[in-house]
This record gives structure tokens, sequence and C-alpha cells, in this order.
């Protein structure tokens, strides 16, 4: 026997192929998506300021190889026009060219380490666009 208050089978459950059951089914899913994307935005947005923190790191490395480059390459020029044939000099810079190209590596690298579009979370971006595809096909179709 129905109950006429719901118009459902002794108080039961809505009949599968109703609307309330349609809406329930999609304000759960709605809601289940709603916590993926969220949970996909966290874990993505944790990995951008990791990468973010390492390029800042690769900065202050490069600043420190700069700062000992500089002292390097001040020492071998004096040096150098103090004695300007001794190898001395010589020596003196290539050691500070090589720490200046090892200062400049690094801070190339923590300059595309920080780049803002590194820290888009695209991820997220796509999979919000699919599944807004995906529900407005459900809606129409």
């Amino acid at each position: 026997m129905a109950d006429p208050s719901t118009g459902r089978p002794n108080g039961g459950p809505a009949a599968p192929g109703s609307i309330q059951a349609l809406l329930g089914d999609a304000l759960r899913e709605t809601t289940d998506l709603a916590r993926k994307e969220i949970a996909l935005f966290r874990t993505e947005m944790s990995n951008n300021l990791r990468s973010l923190f390492l390029g800042l790191g690769m900065m202050v490395g490069a600043a420190v190889f700069a700062v000992v480059a500089l002292l390097v390459l001040t020492d071998a020029l004096v040096k150098w026009l103090a004695t300007v044939v001794q190898s001395e000099a010589l020596a003196a810079l290539i050691v500070g060219a090589v720490f200046l190209a090892i200062g400049i590596g690094l801070a190339l690298w923590g300059r595309s380490a920080m780049s803002l579009s590194t820290l888009a979370p695209t991820r997220t971006t796509r999979q919000v666009r699919q599944d807004a595809r995906v529900l407005s096909e459900r809606v129409s179709g």
C-alpha cells in the first residue's frame, strides 16, 4: 500500500527512476566530485610550493657562488695586474670563471623553478573542465 504523503510504497525509498532519486544521486555525485577536486587542488599546490622553495634555495645557492666568484675574480685581477705574466693569476681567473658559471647555472635553474607557469594548478583546471563537460552532457543527454 502506498503512503499518501509521499506516494511511495510503505514509506520506503524513492523509486530508482524517480526525480527525487535522480536529484539525490546528482547531489551526492556533485559533493563527491567537489571533494575530489579540492583534494587534487591541495596536492597540486603542495607540490608547486615545494618547487617554489627549491627554486628559492637555488637562488640562495646562486648568490653564495656569485659572491665567491666575485671575491676570487677580484683576487685574480689583483694578482694578474701585480704579476702580469705569472701563471698563478691565470689559475685564479679560471677558478673564478668556474664559480661564476656555477652561480649563473643555479640562478637560471632557480628562476625556471619559480616561474608562475609552474605554480598554476593545471591538472585541477583540466579536471574541472572535463567534469563540467561530462556533467553538461549528462544533463542535456
